[in-house]
């Protein structure tokens, strides 16, 4: 089993008030007063306190073509992409031209070369490094990018991997788009960027590494729900799809999903001491609570993902290494088990099985 060495956090150093964000938006997206006002009652209700942005509140005022705010998201993916894995890596006590693989990860900007292949020369990776970056999964592809670096670690047990996720959502808000989808993301999304550095039980053998060890995986597509969360590309670029179908789905499919999962490996919903989800939102947190008869609300179960959710918004893919940050700060047992979960377009899910 692979072992996840050490995981860190990076955040753009611009922060403002949810309040603050709000009042910006309202008259960028809608100039209906109605929606306005639909608008400020939707954020005031996201269970969002303040948000990270890469760039000074007021310069989303200006106008920026698709083109320019890839360009920025370039730039700043890579700098908060070098920050974090730089940070993981020096938790974890390895150096940089240790990794054998990099996973990259974002939904919310495009480049080629890859934002992984431009941390090759400015951290000093190998240039025999295996890369993998990863595009589409959006919000799951925390927890899956985890899933795939322990698969191809068990085929490598002596190998240093690593995962890098960066979301830079306010590069992707939506002017003139008073859609549902748009009032309900534009109060949600923020930026961040995480890094997780996993190692091969063999080389976590030799080293001694204490992290906590993946158990187990497993992927789940459902569908006929490819509508209800994602993003559709136009000529102002990504316009998100953000459907109230996600708490469906959730409802229909992810009680039976994690139990089963759970069951393969002789435990059950009240074995778990660590439950890292995604923070999608509160009507999704909530979901997942009722769902698994979970403790509720901000000091029950998923009370870190309430929390981060709270401070930095949904941070899409990197959401969920946040909360797994703050969960491998805190005290645990040798045996407890926990576990990682997100969902994502397509809608897609993903289960991590953790024990320390």
């Amino acid at each position: 089993m692979s072992r996840i060495a050490a995981v860190a956090t990076a955040l753009p150093e611009h922060v403002s008030t949810q309040a603050e964000i709000t009042e910006l938006l309202a008259p960028m997206i809608t100039s209906d007063p109605v929606k306005q006002a639909l608008l400020r009652r939707m954020h005031q209700s996201a269970c969002v306190r303040t948000r990270h942005t890469v760039l000074p509140l007021e310069s989303y005022r200006d106008v920026l073509a698709f083109g320019a705010s890839n360009d920025l998201f370039v730039r700043e993916a890579t700098r908060l992409a070098a920050r974090s894995l730089t940070g993981a890596l020096g938790r974890a006590g390895i150096r940089a031209d240790e990794i054998d693989l990099i996973v990259f990860t974002s939904v919310t900007g495009m480049s080629a070369p890859s934002v992984d292949a431009l941390l090759v020369a400015e951290l000093g990776l190998r240039d025999d490094v295996r890369r993998l970056p990863l595009f589409g999964l959006g919000c799951v592809a925390g927890a899956a990018g985890i899933s795939r670096v322990d698969d191809y670690l068990a085929g490598h047990p002596d190998h240093v991997a690593v995962l890098v996720a960066v979301e830079l959502c306010s590069l992707t808000v939506q002017r003139d788009d008073d859609s549902t989808d748009n009032l309900v993301a534009s109060g949600l999304f923020g930026d961040g960027a995480a890094a997780v550095v996993m190692v091969g039980d063999g080389r976590a053998a030799r080293a001694g590494t204490a992290g906590p060890a993946v158990v187990a995986n497993r992927s789940r597509l459902y569908p006929g729900t490819q509508e209800v969360i994602g993003f559709r590309p136009s000529e102002t670029g990504f316009q998100v799809i953000l459907t109230a179908g996600v708490t469906d789905t959730i409802d229909a499919h992810i009680p039976g999903d994690a139990r089963a999962f759970l069951a393969d490996h002789d435990l059950t919903v009240g074995d778990i001491a660590a439950w890292i989800a995604h923070p999608g939102g509160p009507k999704v947190l909530e979901a997942f609570e009722r769902g698994l008869g979970l403790r509720d609300g901000p000091d029950g179960d998923l009370r870190r993902s309430w929390d981060s959710l709270a401070a930095v918004g949904n941070l899409s893919s990197a959401s969920v290494l946040h909360v797994l940050a703050g969960e491998l700060d805190a005290p645990h047992e040798p045996g407890d088990t926990g576990v990682l979960f997100a969902l994502g377009p397509g809608v897609s899910a993903e289960f991590v099985l953790l024990r320390w």
